[in-house]
């Protein structure tokens, strides 16, 4: 959906006009939650919805991103803002939101954080004809775009694991799983801010690779860490994933031309949701055949950022070509 939606929205200028309408579509499909508590099937399929139209939104918000003189910067603060969030939404309310009133809280709430965007922010003037045929002829982009999907295997399993992985190998309770998690919400934060001054700094060419070894050093070292010293897996696991977040969108926007911009992001959403499926069935996969061994397993998902980068010098020979 957001292929289409992106071809049209370079084509006619509507980037800001779809981030608008797919985030109050995502608050009010949120707010209906509320009234389906009794309504299972209804529910899941709203609940459906509700996702498939925050996914919509956060591709154009990603696209306005072209806007800004300071693209690193502020993606890298996009993504600090996000973790501080979570995390004091975590501390703080969640305790306080109960099913069904949690709906129309978080609901509320989202679009109180969004209306700052939708009022202030300018519709980027950038637009362009664009043909998703000739996208797709575009070995460069497509060899970059693979090797970002590599990274959000990884990233992607590890927001979704993390929990089962820190109860089955270390035993520990959710006490502390939460004080991994939140460490790594700070991780989050200070990898945000830095990474987000050094993309306007640095070339973001230059330094999204390093997201290869990040990635690579956390799967190595949460292999062998002992359990005293798993805080830091935790904080470097926050530091890896605000590097991916910060700087994969400016990366495709400043490699790319600008009029494409919301085409070009739209299959950067599409590696999210190929890999929030493929990177699960990728963990499962081996462990079946380690006999689930966690430490094992998690250790051979290495093979993803080690393919990644492989993949982006493919596309950097491209360029010199």
């Amino acid at each position: 959906m957001a292929l289409y939606l992106g071809k049209l929205a370079d084509s006619m200028g509507l980037r800001k006009h779809f981030f608008v309408v797919f985030s109050l579509l995502t608050a009010t499909a949120g707010v209906s939650l509320t009234f389906l508590t009794k309504m299972p099937q209804e529910a899941l399929l709203v609940y459906s919805f509700m996702a498939v139209f925050h996914q919509q939104a956060l591709v154009f918000y990603n696209a306005m991103l072209i806007s800004f003189t300071n693209m690193g910067l502020a993606s890298g603060i996009g993504v600090a803002s996000g973790y501080i969030g979570s995390a004091l939404t975590l501390l703080f309310l969640a305790r306080l939101m109960n099913i069904p009133d949690v709906f129309l809280q978080a609901s509320l709430l989202f679009t109180i954080l969004a209306l700052p965007a939708i009022t202030l922010l300018r519709n980027p003037i950038h637009r362009q004809k664009v043909k998703l045929k000739e996208v797709f002829k575009d070995k460069k982009f497509l060899f970059m775009i693979l090797s970002i999907l590599s990274l959000t295997e990884v990233a992607n399993t590890l927001i979704a694991m993390m929990g089962v992985y820190l109860r089955k190998v270390y035993g520990l309770e959710d006490t502390h799983i939460y004080k991994v998690i939140g460490l790594s919400a700070l991780g989050g934060v200070i990898g945000g801010v830095i990474f987000g001054r050094l993309s306007d700094k640095v070339s973001t060419y230059k330094l999204f690779p390093v997201g290869f070894a990040l990635w690579t050093g956390f799967l190595i070292t949460l292999y062998f860490v002992p359990k005293h010293a798993i805080l830091l897996v935790g904080l470097l696991a926050g530091v890896s994933l605000a590097h991916l977040w910060t700087t994969s969108r400016v990366l495709i926007i400043e490699s790319f031309p600008k009029t494409q911009t919301s085409v070009r992001l739209s299959f950067l959403s599409l590696t999210e949701r190929i890999a929030s499926t493929t990177g699960l069935l990728a963990w499962s996969l081996l462990l079946y055949i380690t006999g689930d061994n966690y430490r094992l397993s998690a250790l051979l998902m290495v093979i993803f950022p080690i393919t990644g980068w492989i993949l982006f010098r493919k596309a950097s020979s491209l360029t010199k070509n």
